[in-house]
């Protein structure tokens, strides 16, 4: 419980750091919301995250539908961009960290397993910094997630660090892209710290109007290849594939200047801790601030 409350502690310092650093540099736009999201995966997808002994697949990662709360926001500058968010996911279950689960008409609890229900905070934070006057950035970003878990044992956790170059594509018809590629370093609870291959992805959006209301569709996508053997297993005799792929498309209608409703389609394929195919539906209601 203790690494999530250091997460908390050091994204609100990254951010304070963040906004002294940029204070005097031109803004070209900036954005910052508030929402309240609920993940919902698909049966297929349950199947096979769920142990073989409680009748599923067990291909690891096993999956649990959840609500999240989520802070969002990121700024253009004369010098580059900043993006960054942080998600605390199942915040009902803050002060519980055992899996529950009924055999009969007892309910035992697992400990030391994988805790698809327990409180779970996710962060990310990247930044571009233009290289001359070229649309070419060294770009660079960092994901944290961590789990509570309350045995000797201690929670999950794993971080992400890629660094590389990312490019601008702007165009006049509202649609917008920007590609990146870098090299993977991990650091993972049961893997152990090391390089991890390469990352390439990007995050497009298109913003279009269909009579007199806003909307945009949107995508990121992460791909994680040449992978090491090191950070290819799950916990089964399943091990991960070399290349792994990651990602959302959303539709957002923007009803108001201070109110958005979207639904996303959360794929992802060899990631997660599932060696299959596994997706989700998310319906996310946001306050821009």
């Amino acid at each position: 419980m203790m690494k999530n409350f250091k997460m908390l502690a050091i994204a609100g310092a990254a951010a304070a750091a963040m906004t002294a650093g940029t204070a005097q540099a031109e803004q070209y736009y900036g954005f910052m919301t508030a929402s309240v999201n609920y993940l919902d995966w698909t049966e297929k997808t349950i199947d096979r995250t769920t142990t073989v002994d409680q009748g599923g697949q067990g291909l690891g990662g096993t999956k649990k539908d959840f609500l999240f709360l989520e802070l969002e926001g990121g700024a253009g500058y004369d010098w580059g961009d900043v993006y960054g968010f942080i998600d605390i996911e199942n915040p009902g279950n803050i002060n519980k960290s055992q899996n529950e689960r009924k055999e009969g008409d007892k309910v035992v609890e697992e400990r030391g397993v994988a805790v698809p229900s327990s409180f779970r905070i996710a962060a990310k934070g990247s930044i571009a910094y233009n290289i001359g006057k070229t649309n070419w950035n060294a770009y660079g970003h960092i994901y944290s997630f961590t789990e509570a878990r309350g045995d000797f044992h201690g929670g999950f956790f794993d971080q992400n660090v890629v660094l590389g170059v990312s490019y601008d594509i702007n165009t006049d018809s509202g649609f917008w892209m920007k590609p990146f590629i870098g090299l993977h370093y991990e650091n993972q609870r049961f893997a152990g710290a090391g390089f991890n291959g390469y990352m390439a992805g990007w995050v497009l959006g298109y913003n279009f109007k269909l009579g007199n209301q806003n909307f945009m569709v949107s995508n990121w996508h992460e791909t994680e290849f040449a992978r090491e053997d090191q950070f290819r297993s799950n916990g089964t005799p399943h091990k991960l594939d070399k290349m792994g792929q990651n990602g959302a498309v959303a539709l957002w209608w923007n009803a108001t200047k201070k109110f958005t409703a979207g639904v996303q389609y959360r794929y992802a394929d060899q990631k997660l801790g599932t060696a299959a195919y596994h997706d989700a539906v998310i319906f996310t209601a946001k306050y821009n601030f």
